[in-house]
C-alpha cells in the first residue's frame, strides 16, 4: 500500500547526482599541491556526508595543520571541476516527473554555491520548492533542527514527510524528525551501513520511490 506524503526532501551527492570522482579529483589535487600521496577514490567518498570542512580534515588525516592552505586549494580547484565527471543518477527525471505536483526540496550538507551550479547544470531547478546547502542554515544535517523550518513553512506534519538520501546523516535525520527515511543503496555509502540503520524503505533506483508514496 502506497504511503501518502506531501513534501519530499531529497540529498544531492550519492544520490540525484554521483559526484564522488568529481570530490576525489580536488582533493587529490590539493593533498598533491600540499606535497602529499593521493588516495583512493573510495576513501574519499567515504569521507563525504558533513560538508566540506570535515571532508578536507578528513582527507588530511595527522596533517591537520594545514587545513587552511588546504580548504583553499580544494575549493578553487572544485569550483572549476565540480562538474567533469558528475552526471544524474538513472531514475532521477523520472522520479522528480512523477512527483511533479508535489513539494520537493534539496537538502544537502555540501556548500550552497556548489548544489546550485549542480543542479542548474542539469535543469533540475524547476522541480524543487528549495534548494538548501549546509551554508544556508546554522544546523546541517542530521541536526532535527534543520527541518524543523520546513516543516512549518509548508504546514506538513513530520510523518506525511520522507527524506530521500544514501548517506547515515540522511537516514538519521529523518528517524530525528520523525519523518520518513528512504535510502538509496546505490550512492557514496556502502549498502551494508544503510541496511543496518533500518530505514523505512529502500531503493536501488529512484524510480522505484514512485511505487511507494502517493
Amino acid at each position: 500500500m502506497k504511503r501518502k506524503i506531501d513534501l519530499m526532501v531529497f540529498d544531492l551527492d550519492g544520490t540525484l547526482a554521483e559526484t564522488g570522482r568529481d570530490l576525489a579529483r580536488s582533493i587529490n589535487f590539493m593533498r598533491r599541491k600540499l606535497g602529499l600521496p593521493n588516495l583512493s577514490e573510495e576513501e574519499i567518498k567515504s569521507f563525504v556526508g558533513d560538508g566540506v570542512k570535515e571532508l578536507v580534515v578528513r582527507s588530511l588525516g595527522e596533517k591537520g595543520e594545514l587545513y587552511d592552505k588546504a580548504i583553499e586549494i580544494f575549493l578553487d580547484h572544485y569550483r572549476s571541476h565540480l562538474l567533469d565527471s558528475t552526471y544524474l543518477h538513472p531514475g532521477v527525471e523520472e522520479c522528480l516527473e512523477h512527483f511533479r505536483e508535489k513539494r520537493k526540496v534539496v537538502l544537502s550538507n555540501k556548500r550552497q554555491e556548489f548544489v546550485e551550479k549542480i543542479i542548474s547544470a542539469f535543469n533540475l531547478q524547476s522541480y524543487f520548492v528549495e534548494i538548501i546547502g549546509g551554508d544556508k542554515c546554522p544546523f546541517m544535517k542530521p541536526n532535527p533542527r534543520l527541518v524543523v523550518p520546513l516543516l512549518e513553512k509548508y504546514s506538513v506534519h513530520p510523518e506525511r514527510a520522507v527524506i530521500i538520501g544514501d548517506g547515515i546523516n540522511d537516514i538519521l535525520l529523518a528517524k530525528r524528525a520523525g519523518m520518513i527515511s528512504c535510502a538509496y543503496l546505490n550512492g557514496l555509502t556502502k549498502r551494508e551501513k544503510l541496511l543496518d540503520l533500518k530505514a523505512d524503505y529502500y531503493c536501488d533506483s529512484l524510480r522505484e520511490i514512485k511505487d511507494f508514496f502517493l
